[in-house]
């Protein structure tokens, strides 16, 4: 049987709830074989980021290189790209080997705090990779540095995501979860492709939930891999990101984590 399959491109998280490691858990729960390029080597727990280092870009390039020559891929999905010469990288294999397919989530900020991409890097992403996205899903933090707007509503949301829009990307998806001063009983988000469209859920009263935005980003990518268009992969990875927040767990002392085996999986 040939799977499914989705490269998961982003830094090695050592807490296991975010990074690599949480788009690996996701892929295989929605059904799909999942690959990884690291970008970064990153020192964490669930109290915050103690230290990142980031591979070579041209090693990031061999992983890409090796995988594809081989397994190929039928979707991709970017997370922490920390340079803006593995940005240029990345996006350079990406027109190598004509991927349509691909979900950025563009990680700028560890839950703690942690700045997780660099100045230059963040042109690069607008400049280089963003127009090369089928879908690009920020959060409210993230759009408002990409929008350069401050976020307040669901109709400052909109805004935002037709101004990212216009910088390429076929598809904007702005996560609603930081929003919590303005509806404070659910969570929506926003997607805009030239339309406009709302998936909401009822808000859970968990704090710093570590790995959501990961977790969203990989279901979408897996969904698009398997062929549902962007309306049906972005409700199937609501519905999954709402319940891996219910079924939060909390490994360590800090943050809790995504949970996307839900009552299945075993605690202590």
């Amino acid at each position: 049987m040939k799977p499914v399959k989705v490269l998961c491109i982003g830094g090695s998280d050592t807490s296991g709830g975010a990074g690599i490691q949480a788009d690996l858990k996701v892929v295989s729960v929605c059904g799909c074989w999942g690959t990884s390029v690291i970008t970064a080597v990153t020192a964490q727990n669930t109290k915050g980021v103690s230290g990142i280092f980031p591979v070579s870009p041209e090693f990031v390039g061999k992983q890409i290189d090796v995988v594809l020559s081989d397994i190929g891929v039928d979707a991709v999905k970017t997370g922490m790209l920390p340079t803006e010469e593995i940005i240029q990288m990345v996006a350079r294999k990406i027109k190598k080997y004509n991927l349509k397919k691909v979900v950025i989530d563009p990680v700028m900020i560890a839950k703690g705090g942690k700045t997780l991409m660099q100045q230059k890097a963040r042109k690069a992403l607008i400049k280089e990779l963003i127009p090369l996205a089928s879908v690009i899903t920020p959060n409210i933090p993230e759009a408002d540095i990409l929008s350069k707007m401050n976020i307040t509503s669901i109709a400052d949301m909109k805004k935002a995501a037709a101004k990212i829009y216009e910088l390429g990307v076929r598809n904007v998806l702005i996560k609603g979860g930081h929003l919590a001063g303005a509806r404070k009983s659910d969570v929506t988000d926003v997607l805009y492709n030239g339309s406009y469209y709302e998936f909401s859920s009822k808000r859970i009263t968990l704090k710093d939930i570590h790995g959501t935005g990961c977790t969203y980003a990989s279901a979408l990518a897996a969904g698009i891999a398997g062929g549902d268009n962007i309306i049906n992969a972005a409700l199937k990875a609501k519905i999954l990101i709402a319940s891996a927040i219910k079924y939060a767990v909390k490994p360590g002392k800090g943050y809790s984590s995504a949970n996307v085996f839900g009552a299945l999986f075993k605690r202590t």
